[in-house]
């Protein structure tokens, strides 16, 4: 994932966490709002208790693998936050790809922002 589709200022996941909408499953916790640039962004982040900084780096890894397969940021219409959670560590990179596809599906449906 490049870095122009990265959510990456502090003062923009807060924007985006405390004015956007929410969707939650047992891997991942997605806030969004409407993208304010010409491609969508990602931001992600997880708790310290998950793991060492090895391990959350790794799972930050694949997440990040799992949206530059799932989103297309030029036509996606969001700004997203994702935040892992520790359902994430006892399913396989399948699994957390799937509910994180059937999380984005939700966010594109909503039309209410």
């Amino acid at each position: 994932m490049k870095k122009i589709n990265r959510v990456r200022k502090s003062q923009e996941f807060n924007q985006i966490i405390h004015t956007g909408r929410k969707q939650t499953n047992s891997s991942f916790v997605l806030y969004y709002l409407p993208k304010k640039e010409s491609a969508a962004r990602v931001g992600i982040t997880l708790p310290k208790k998950i793991g060492n900084a090895v391990k959350r780096n790794l799972i930050k890894r694949q997440t990040r693998m799992m949206c530059q397969d799932l989103i297309d940021f030029k036509t996606f219409e969001k700004d997203v936050i994702l935040i892992v959670r520790f359902g994430f560590l006892n399913r396989s990179y399948e699994d957390n790809k799937k509910n994180l596809e059937k999380l984005l599906v939700k966010s594109t449906m909503d039309k209410s922002i």
